[in-house]
């Protein structure tokens, strides 16, 4: 049983812990520090008894975060509000004052996060046998049932609403249209080899002007500063104006989201699109679907940048917003809808989405979309009223690496002369990122980061970690040591992403904590530094998180903590992604990579056509690979 100690000062392990508002909340007074015990770790929170925030601490999954309200909802004016671990005996929960054991377990597909909302004489809310999830967004619908232990007939408990509405987007040319600066490698992609098989595949272009595109869109390429295209860009564009489904893998920053857009775009305007007005029901002809909010936001940038001084209007629509202020935008107009699964599914299951004038299904991202959970999702989507089938829309999917169970479950979303489109070393690392690894133990790591981060600066850095404890906790000790620092993972709120998405981006917190959330697609500029504390569990993860730096050209550093005890699977895979990418390996990472400890199980680093096994091209049959579950620390919505 958990016990709750109040400190007069904070233990000597983090003397400084009120420092963690610096970074999560914004400098507060009157706070006290809070410690948890529990059977997986010390769980840290910072309470502002004026305010009524919380700090998001680092510190063990069985513990709770709480704040101190105030207030509360109980009559002697204390509440507590926790965080509990994700269900499946990681939290325990408080009610009335009393310890109560809150091991009810469950999975995340039932229960969630084993969160619960307490208020003193209120009782327990949500926390119930599956976990006790509360929809942190409202497209989540369909991930649990939230229900009261206490209720007899079962109802379902009341999600608490959303109201957080971003700020509106600036409208000036200036903004819309700031881009990179061309990096010093830019002309090095002329030499890239590119694959395309499929039957008769459109010849590729070398220029924008031979993409015939309209005066609108040229006037915009020109405005981001584009000169050429990239491989991906030469190849996609003519593909897709051909009017082909498309599967395409290339290297992370090789400007994937232009390639799809810009044909997608030229061939709305040239047949004649109809300004879209305010309906209350809007039918896009485009909807593009990806696995995170702060990746899809950005192909809403792009489309919005590109479609700029044009008749098309795109929308967004993502979780952790006031689902009723994306359903105004949407409203008001819509040729393309970007979104994530689930906030789309909300929109179109309320019936301000209709799906007869789709005309394209783009997935970003693809090989996520289908191996982290979203299958199912994705199934529905393309299920949706008055959806074309595959054979009457065009589907494109994009992503740096594609194994090969995940082409042959694309595959279902395809029409089947779709064309394979492979860009370089397909599920490799670019090769203007230099890539490092150090052999750090555990109990090691955090020192060493200190140390690597005294060293770059004001560089912009990503710090990637493997759970969002870890992620908060790393964050809090670096601001700590003085190093300005930020996070981003799938337990903080929307507004707490998008700033600190924004505070990276302006250089305000030169150094970014991160888990998988942020790994996906993201193009920040100037990052100049990715550093791996923990190594993901996969390589295709890898190859994604390194290519946040060294992105349309420029150059970049990726150093990685090699733990010899706990990432000895990934040695081989290491050695030949460092291998093609021209880069020095070090003689101990060979030496483990070829001892015999194996890389079974791994399917990535496919560089071709999984139709051209044989197998899979002759036969109708196709092999269903069963979808992973989404990432037990993170959610990716």
């Amino acid at each position: 049983m958990g016990t709750i100690t109040l400190l007069a000062k904070p233990p000597v392990s983090l003397k400084k812990a009120n420092k963690m508002d610096e970074w999560n909340e914004g400098t507060t007074s009157n706070t006290t520090t809070v410690t948890s015990q529990s059977s997986e770790g010390t769980q840290r929170d910072s309470w502002n008894s004026d305010r009524g925030k919380y700090g998001r601490g680092g510190g063990g999954r069985g513990g709770f975060q709480s704040s101190f309200s105030g207030g509360g909802n109980s009559e002697d004016g204390i509440g507590f509000r926790g965080r509990g671990g994700r269900g499946g005996g990681r939290g325990f929960d408080r009610a009335d004052r009393s310890e109560s054991n809150g091991f009810g377990g469950g999975s995340r597909g039932r229960g969630g996060r084993g969160g619960f909302r307490q208020g003193g004489d209120d009782g327990p809310r949500g926390g119930g046998s599956g976990g006790g999830y509360q929809g942190r967004d409202e497209d989540s619908f369909a991930r649990g049932d939230s229900k009261d232990p206490e209720k007899k007939d079962g109802g379902e408990e009341e999600r608490p609403r959303i109201t957080y509405v971003p700020e509106a987007l600036p409208e000036d040319e200036a903004s819309i249209f700031a881009h990179y600066e061309k990096g010093i490698n830019f002309a090095k992609y002329d030499d890239i080899t590119v694959d395309v098989s499929g039957s008769n595949p459109p010849p590729a272009i070398m220029t924008f002007e031979e993409a015939a595109l309209c005066e609108s869109l040229r006037k915009n390429i020109s405005k981001t500063g584009y000169v050429k295209p990239t491989p991906v860009q030469k190849y996609g564009i003519p593909i897709i104006s051909a009017g082909r489904d498309l599967m395409a893998c290339a290297q992370t920053g090789s400007g994937k989201t232009a390639a799809f857009l810009l044909p997608i775009l030229q061939q709305l305007m040239a047949d004649g699109v109809a300004a879209s007005s305010f309906s209350e029901l809007q039918e896009p002809e485009v909807i593009i679907v990806a696995p995170t909010r702060e990746l899809i936001n950005q192909i809403y940038l792009e489309a919005r940048k590109f479609a700029f001084g044009t008749c098309v209007r795109p929308v967004v629509v993502y979780g952790g917003v006031a689902t009723g202020h994306q359903i105004r935008d949407v409203l008001k107009g819509c040729n393309v809808l970007c979104g994530t699964p689930g906030r789309l599914l909300d929109v179109i299951g309320r019936g301000k989405i209709g799906c007869s004038k789709l005309r394209y299904l783009v997935m970003d991202e693809a090989d996520r979309m289908l191996d982290m959970g979203f299958e199912p999702d994705m199934r529905r989507l393309v299920a949706s009223p008055g959806m074309p089938t595959k054979e009457n829309r065009q589907t494109l999917m994009f992503s740096a690496t594609f194994p090969e169970d995940i082409q042959r479950l694309a595959a279902d979303f395809l029409k089947t002369d779709y064309l394979f489109l492979a860009v370089g070393v397909v599920g490799g690392a670019c090769s203007d990122v230099e890539q490092k690894l150090v052999q750090v133990t555990k109990f090691s790591k955090r020192e060493k980061l200190l140390d690597v981060l005294k060293t770059t600066g004001t560089e912009r850095t990503m710090v990637f970690v493997a759970t969002k404890r870890q992620a908060d906790f790393i964050a809090t000790y670096l601001c700590q040591e003085n190093v300005l620092t930020t996070s981003i993972h799938g337990d903080r709120e929307q507004r707490e992403r998008e700033q600190a998405l924004a505070d990276f981006r302006s250089g305000r917190r030169p150094v970014l904590v991160a888990t998988s959330v942020a790994a996906r697609g993201l193009d920040i500029p100037d990052v100049q530094h990715v550093v791996n504390f923990d190594l993901p569990d996969n390589i295709d993860e890898y190859v994604h998180r390194i290519g946040r730096t060294g992105r349309c050209g420029n150059t970049g550093r990726a150093l990685s903590f090699y733990d010899p005890e706990a990432d000895g699977q990934l040695a081989r895979f290491l050695v030949t992604i460092l291998s093609k990418a021209q880069q020095e390996v070090p003689s101990w990472l060979e030496e483990s990579a070829f001892s015999g400890s194996g890389s079974e199980g791994f399917k990535g680093f496919n560089s071709t056509d999984s139709r051209k096994g044989g197998s899979f091209a002759d036969s109708g049959a196709r092999s269903q690979a069963a979808a992973a579950p989404a990432a037990e620390d993170e959610e990716w919505e």
